[in-house]
């Protein structure tokens, strides 16, 4: 195991194994290079510094997704219940990244704002099986709703399913617990 700074705690818990590390980033760096390749027209016309920041919000969103899963971040916030809702509201990375690139803002804030009240829902129930099955559930329904519903680009759909993945169903939801009596 590696012990990770006090500082990032809340990011990625008080230790995460190598491989851990290596796949948070692997992913993060994947799916944000990734929309970048597929979606270059989305930073076009858009100054530097804004596409610059765009990318890292989104690569946040995206190596968020695994390290929300990990043993060290969830035990982190298992034990601190707190910080756990803190972390849901600061959340507010899908409404910069839609400003930052000039974005559909009413797709984008209506998958934010599911997005927040689902993790919310989900953060009051006591951790185990149903916890797991309604995030899982909402999950799929902002997510039907999000593709079928709304009008948005591929790259905000991209961007918004992964926020989705990372706070409603990876962060809000605690992995670890049996579920048993739940």
């Amino acid at each position: 195991m590696i012990q990770i700074p006090a500082w990032l705690h809340d990011v990625l818990g008080a230790a995460q194994r190598p491989g851990d590390l290596v796949l948070i980033a692997a992913f993060g760096l994947g799916a944000s290079s990734t929309l970048v390749a597929l979606y270059p027209e989305v930073f076009q016309g858009v100054p530097a510094w804004r596409a610059a920041l765009a990318i890292l919000l989104i690569l946040d969103i995206a190596a968020g997704c695994i390290a929300n899963l990990t043993t060290g971040t969830n035990d982190h916030h298992a034990a601190h219940p707190g910080s756990r809702w803190v972390f849901i509201a600061i959340h507010v990375h899908l409404p910069i990244v839609a400003l930052l690139l000039n974005l559909n803002m009413p797709a984008t804030l209506a998958i934010w704002a599911f997005t927040i009240a689902g993790a919310v829902l989900v953060n009051l129930l006591r951790p185990g099986a149903t916890q797991r099955v309604v995030a899982g559930t909402a999950f799929g329904i902002g997510a039907f709703g999000t593709v079928i519903g709304l009008d948005g680009s591929p790259f905000t759909v991209c961007v918004g399913l992964l926020f989705m993945l990372k706070v409603l169903v990876h962060f809000a939801v605690d992995h670890r617990a049996d579920g048993r009596g739940s």
